[in-house]
């Protein structure tokens, strides 16, 4: 009869016992704890003080919450990353400085606006095209072409070779002066 009074133990496929202590709860059900997949058992002396274990937790939380959201290391590697961050004035820095020197401040923005809303025109207007059903093949088939043509006509032979090399120089040389 012994033997039937002993209590039965049974482990499901999802809980273990260790040490001969129950399984712990769920993170979802613990208050100290953030529910976060996969995270350490806090340390076995802190199970004692909670204020330790709830420290713990957090700074486990912070840690996984940081490199999940942001990709970057964890705070204990962080003081090795902030020299990148430090960079950051020298730009500002030299930014201003040479906003500053501008004389015609309202026209530098206005070309800048004018720079932005160009390339979003034009990047639309390429989408556009894009969209329609026989363009964009056509279109490819002639940059093929003409890339062949330019090709043929001024890098295929020596003399051809040598002629479009001098006129590439000529008119460098107009544009930025002697080289």
């Amino acid at each position: 009869m012994a033997s039937t009074s002993s209590p039965t133990l049974s482990i499901s496929s999802s809980s273990t016992l260790v040490d001969a202590k129950p399984p712990r709860q769920s993170p979802a059900s613990s208050p100290q704890c953030v529910t976060l997949p996969t995270l350490p058992p806090p340390p076995l002396h802190s199970h004692t003080r909670p204020s330790k274990t709830a420290a713990f937790c957090r700074k486990i939380a912070r840690n996984v919450m940081g490199m999940a959201t942001t990709r970057e290391a964890p705070a204990a590697e962080v003081a090795t990353t902030e020299p990148a961050i430090a960079e950051t004035p020298e730009i500002v820095k030299t930014i201003q400085e040479a906003w500053e020197k501008v004389e015609d401040k309202y026209a530098v923005s206005s070309l800048a606006v004018a720079g932005v809303v160009a390339l979003w025109g034009s990047a639309g207007m390429i989408s556009a095209i894009d969209r329609l059903p026989l363009i964009p093949g056509v279109l490819e088939v002639v940059g093929i072409g003409y890339t062949g043509w330019f090709a043929y006509k001024n890098l295929v032979f020596k003399p051809d070779r040598e002629n479009f090399l001098r006129k590439v120089k000529e008119t460098y040389s107009e544009i930025l002066g002697s080289s």
